[in-house]
C-alpha cells in the first residue's frame, strides 16, 4: 500500500539517489583529469586558486572570497596560497580599504601558466565527455546544473 509516507519516502530516496550519482561521476572525472597530463605541472587544488583569481574581473580576491570558491579549509588555504606565493605564481598586496585586509593576485608567471594548464585541461574534459555525451544532453546537464545550483545558493 502506497500513500503519502510512501510517496515521501520514494522522493527523498530519489533524491539521496540522484545526489550519489552526480557527485559520483564527478569524482570519476576529476580523478581522470587528475591523472592526465595537464596537472603534471601543478595540482589540482592549485590550478583551481589560479583559476578563482583568473575569472575575477577586478584580478584581485581577499583570501576568505578564495576560500568561498574553493573545496579547502581556510587553513589547508593559507598554506596553498603560501606555496603558490613561494613559487612566483601570485602575489599578496594590502587591500587599499582597509589595512589589514590582503588581496591576491596571479603574477605575470602564474597567469601564464593558468592559462597554459586551463588549454589543457579543457580538451581533456571534451575527450572524456563528448564521447559520453551528445552536445544536447551536455547542454541539458549544464541547465540542470546551474538550476540545482542556484536553488542551493537560494536557500
Amino acid at each position: 500500500m502506497s500513500g503519502p509516507a510512501g510517496t515521501a519516502s520514494s522522493a527523498v530516496r530519489l533524491a539521496a539517489e540522484t545526489w550519489e550519482s552526480l557527485f559520483r561521476s564527478q569524482v570519476a572525472v576529476m580523478r581522470k583529469l587528475q591523472s592526465g597530463p595537464a596537472f603534471k605541472t601543478l595540482p589540482v587544488k592549485e590550478y583551481d586558486v589560479l583559476f578563482t583569481l583568473s575569472r575575477c574581473p577586478s584580478g584581485q580576491l581577499r583570501l576568505n572570497e578564495i576560500n568561498d570558491k574553493v573545496l579547502l579549509s581556510q587553513s589547508s588555504l593559507s598554506r596553498l596560497v603560501d606555496r603558490l606565493e613561494k613559487r612566483g605564481l601570485v602575489e599578496r598586496t594590502t587591500a587599499p580599504d582597509d589595512g589589514r585586509g590582503v588581496l591576491l593576485a596571479l603574477t605575470e608567471a602564474g597567469s601564464e601558466l593558468q592559462k597554459s594548464i586551463g588549454r589543457e585541461h579543457v580538451r581533456d574534459i571534451a575527450t572524456l565527455v563528448a564521447p559520453a555525451l551528445t552536445a544536447d544532453e551536455q547542454r541539458e546537464l549544464l541547465r540542470l546544473t546551474e538550476k540545482l545550483r542556484a536553488s542551493v545558493a537560494g536557500h
